[in-house]
């Protein structure tokens, strides 16, 4: 007998609940059913925790700026079509310069080149840029611009003499001389007001010549200079005085200027006030970092560079034979700009020079003329 047959016959042959297969199966599904019960209650408990966590986000209250806290700054505007337009193109474009050591521009520099080198330009002369005047209300710099001499489609020399005004004496040999040339005025000049008016009578375009920072604290550019981290209204103030001196010019170019010429943020106050003005820009080129030619162009302001420095050294042998790479440019490239100044071997060199020059095959003009060639103004005959 065993021990399950003793221990019915001790409880009076009853079978255990345990041992009941009614009572086992019914404690299993007990048990299911409470697995599934409390799976359930935990499943509710965790969908409300996560929306209650959900609600808090959503009504978090935003992040507070107080008035000390600077909000981002705005991206800087584009330009508009107008400033971006490339109306003031010039025939030749600027350059990487490097002038010549010895005049008061190019000793700034102190390299020593014969002419600056400009990107591709046609090798065919351009079409005469024969033109009518300019009608009532067109640009200040087209409304003092002398007519644009006939060319015959020559090639086209300009010769700007700079630093007048100051030495009277040979400022007014260079203004004897036969033009039409382009003679940049000093602002401080003495009487400048006299001496330009009389320069005009004598067929010569005018520009005013303006003192501009150079990078050596050593050079003198005289008064009024424009200098680099000047406030815009500083910088238009010294401007405005400048070009206050006299009247009837078509623009200005930089005297000195190295430094100036290469700071873009001084560059653009001068650009919008040459714009607002109606006046045309000359770059010197004093400087191979100058933006004279980009923020020209961004501004729409009319511009072309100079070419050619006649007289680095002032000897009349050398002054010659800088009139011949000019020539020898214009020839190449169809126009060509030269820049000088009032001393005594230039003044001899251009005398015995400009008679010759329509036989050579050039025409003489205004740099004016470059400029609309530059603009598309001018029209073929």
């Amino acid at each position: 007998m065993g021990r399950r047959d003793v221990r019915r016959m001790l409880m009076g042959n009853k079978v255990p609940l345990w041992e009941r297969p009614s009572v086992l199966v019914g404690l299993m599904i007990a048990v299911l059913v409470a697995g599934v019960g409390i799976g359930l209650v935990l499943g509710l408990w965790s969908g409300k925790s996560a929306k209650t966590q959900m609600a808090g986000a959503e009504q978090a209250p935003a992040p507070v700026i107080s008035e000390t806290t600077s909000p981002p700054p705005p991206p800087p505007p584009l330009p508009s079509a107008n400033e971006e337009a490339d109306d003031g193109r010039p025939l030749l474009q600027p350059p990487p310069p490097r002038p010549d050591p010895g005049s008061s521009e190019a000793l700034e520099f102190g390299h020593a080149s014969d002419v600056v080198s400009l990107v591709p330009a046609p090798a065919q002369p351009p079409a005469s840029p024969e033109v009518k005047l300019p009608p009532a209300g067109a640009a200040v710099w087209l409304r003092n611009a002398l007519p644009v001499p006939k060319t015959g489609g020559k090639p086209v020399i300009a010769i700007i003499i700079d630093d007048l005004g100051v030495d009277r004496r040979r400022s007014e040999r260079m203004a004897q001389l036969k033009g039409p040339l382009t003679l940049s005025y000093m602002t401080y000049a003495e009487d400048v007001a006299r001496q330009s008016h009389d320069a005009r009578a004598h067929g010569h375009e005018l520009m005013v010549h303006v003192p501009m920072q150079p990078q050596s604290a050593s050079y003198d550019p005289g008064a009024e200079v424009l200098e680099v981290g000047l406030p815009p209204e500083e910088i238009r103030r010294r401007l405005d005085w400048g070009l206050s001196r006299f009247d009837g010019y078509v623009g200005i170019n930089n005297h000195m200027g190295s430094r100036f010429t290469s700071d873009a943020a001084g560059m653009r106050v001068v650009m919008a006030e040459l714009r607002r003005r109606g006046l045309a820009f000359i770059d010197s080129v004093t400087s191979e970092h100058t933006v004279g030619a980009e923020t020209a162009r961004h501004y729409g302001v009319p511009f072309a560079a100079r070419h050619v420095f006649l007289d680095n050294d002032q000897g009349v042998a050398h002054v010659r034979a800088q009139l011949a790479k000019t020539e020898a440019y214009a020839r190449k490239h169809g126009a060509a700009i030269a820049i000088g100044h009032p001393h005594d071997g230039t003044i001899e060199a251009l005398a015995g020079w400009l008679p010759g020059l329509e036989a050579r095959g050039f025409a003489l003009v205004p740099v004016s003329t470059i400029i609309r060639m530059g603009n598309g103004t001018s029209s073929s005959p």
